[in-house]
């Protein structure tokens, strides 16, 4: 078997150590298992990526070859293998050198000459075995040799790492102290960023509370001065009165877009998907946009006869779709500006694409991109008389992005622009606990519902507002007046408990930020009064929903924004305590 493996080897092409190694194994191997019975051996070759000539041992009784073989196999071959079943066998083998002849081939010209060869006389196989024996001593000589070399070498390279650690852990030495003082200089600067957040956190809360309120009270004093019950005005006060109304919506929009803006970048900003009537959401625009429009420009926002259920984030999707028309009428000075709305089914899922296109100046190629960064506006005599923050695109375009969309834009200048919205439009999720359904969202846009001036079905009998804003309550007090027959007003917070003991309302309405105590301390000593826990409490507030504790809320019956507050909102949260009223005829005065 060693020589049948050492002539194949040569025949194969195979290195003279690669012949050594496998005749050597081969030979140790079988030598071990002399005397097992039914003891065969084969050498085969083995197709593949790279073939092998492997030598093949089998028997049938409970001999075992010797570990240490199997371990110098191991060492020395590319296979060794010792396989139970079906029967004991080894497989030892080593890969062949690349060559493009087939395997068929080279197996059958080793056969041939396998076959020719005679028997094997001890003396050949102790010449055979010494001719190896020398050969592999000449090669150790020469490993050693060329050992002993590179240990030469490598010791008068050691010396020169040496040398260069040395002057390297010197200068690493003098790096690490500027590290630490780096170090040190990055933490504070990391502690005064810290702070610095902190700040704008506080100064955006600030806003949302201090900016948002006197603007929701203008708005709404020009609301009762251009009421049909109100005193008659002058044509030129009502168009005066009118302007005014515009304006402090459009503050109170940039106020609101400034504040998103923040919160997005916080995360704090999430989507709250509700079943949403594109219809009325489309009316609306056109209603709101109409008067914006220059002279000769065409807006064209379509009725969607036809319209799909559609659930999305409806001040999202409006804010959205304002931003956007908006720009475009701002920038068009003749033609049109056009919506259009187009459904389909992605992947099982329904997505909606709301498409504005202008026929306005349109956008260089190189600005397109550049429109998307906040703050930025395209520089040119086009900007004279067109004012703006430069965060209507951008903010636009997060909004969509939040509620899992894009936007993109396509313009060529003098021709127009062309901006998409894609946005998915799945199904309703699953529905909110009855506070969270109750309530509003604080920035107090109405979407689709619209402001509602509605008359309630029917009135309470008395009413208690905790508010410390004057403005305020002059401009609730038409709607309140719609609600309740009796409505009595605490500008005090202090009072506000024994005032509530006293009068024993049908209901509640409180404001969050006053002084000590706040409407979240009320609400607590209304929920542990045993007398006033029933009662139902409606909390009211400027401040933005993300900004509120909601843990401290959970007493409250609905939670409102105060802007765009309307009868028909607070008639519908107070829904429950009518109809207890109407079918028991007492209210919790009576309780």
């Amino acid at each position: 078997m060693r020589r049948d493996v050492q002539v194949a080897c040569r025949r194969l092409g195979m290195s003279e150590a690669e012949t050594v190694r496998l005749a050597t194994v081969v030979g140790e191997v079988g030598r071990d298992l002399l005397g097992a019975r039914g003891l065969t051996g084969r050498l085969v070759l083995v197709a593949g990526e790279r073939p092998q000539i492997t030598a093949v041992f089998g028997w049938y009784d409970e001999h075992r070859p010797n570990s240490g073989a199997l371990q110098a196999a191991h060492r020395l071959l590319h296979t060794c293998r010792w396989e139970k079943d079906p029967f004991p066998r080894v497989i030892l083998g080593q890969q062949l050198p690349e060559t493009a002849q087939p395997v068929r081939e080279l197996a059958a010209g080793v056969r041939e000459e396998l076959v020719g060869l005679g028997s094997v006389s001890m003396g050949e196989e102790l010449r055979s075995q010494n001719h190896d024996l020398l050969a592999a001593l000449q090669q150790a000589r020469a490993h050693q040799e060329e050992l002993q070399r590179l240990n030469q070498e490598l010791e008068e390279t050691n010396q020169g790492v040496m040398a260069l650690y040395a002057e390297l852990s010197s200068e690493l030495e003098t790096t690490n102290s500027g590290v630490v003082a780096l170090y040190a200089e990055l933490e504070e600067k990391t502690r005064e960023l810290s702070l610095l957040n902190e700040a704008k956190t506080r100064f955006w809360a600030n806003v949302s509370h201090e900016l948002r309120s006197p603007v929701n009270a203008v708005i709404g004093l020009t609301r009762l001065l251009l009421a049909p019950d109100a005193d008659p005005l002058t044509d030129e006060q009502r168009q005066q009165i009118q302007m005014i109304a515009a304006s402090g919506s459009t503050m109170l929009a940039l106020v609101e877009e400034l504040l998103d803006v923040a919160k997005a970048e916080s995360g704090r900003l999430e989507p709250e998907l509700v079943p949403t009537d594109l219809r009325m959401l489309l009316h609306q625009l056109r209603g709101t946009l109409r008067g914006t429009t220059r002279p000769g420009v065409a807006l064209v926002i379509p009725d969607d006869d036809h319209p799909r259920p559609l659930v999305t984030d409806e001040v999202m999707l409006t804010r959205i779709l304002r931003n956007v028309l908006s720009n475009s009428l701002k920038f068009t000075e003749h033609g049109e500006v056009a919506l259009s709305v187009d459904y389909a089914d992605r992947v099982g899922r329904p997505w909606c694409t709301f498409t504005v296109s202008d026929t306005g100046i349109g956008i260089p190629a190189e600005e397109q991109a550049r429109v998307f960064e906040e703050f930025y506006q395209v520089r040119g005599p086009h900007q004279k008389a067109r004012s703006g923050t430069g965060l209507g695109l951008p903010y636009a375009r997060r909004l969509t992005e939040l509620l899992g969309g894009r936007m993109t834009l396509d313009s060529t200048p003098g021709e127009g622009t062309r901006v998409a919205i894609e946005i998915p439009v799945g199904s309703r999720p699953a529905g909110p606990s009855p506070a969270e359904g109750a309530e509003g969202r604080a920035d107090g846009e109405g979407g689709a519902g619209g402001d509602g001036a509605g008359e309630a079905p029917q009135r309470l009998d008395r009413l208690v507002i905790v508010d410390d804003d004057p403005v305020f309550l002059t401009t609730v007090r038409p709607v309140l007046a719609r609600l309740a027959r009796e409505v009595t007003e605490v500008g005090d917070s202090a009072e506000a408990v024994a005032t509530i003991r006293l009068r024993r309302p049908d209901a509640v309405l409180l404001d969050l930020s006053m002084p000590p105590p706040d409407g979240y301390q009320l609400l607590a000593r209304l929920a542990q009064d045993p007398e006033l826990s029933q009662l139902p409490v409606i909390v009211l507030t400027a401040n933005d929903r993300s900004d509120l504790d909601r843990s401290r809320l959970a007493h409250a019956q609905a939670v409102l924004g105060k802007t765009h507050l309307s009868a028909a909102r607070l008639a519908d949260v107070l829904s429950p305590v009518l109809g207890g009223r109407h079918a028991s005829g007492r209210g919790p005065a009576d309780r």
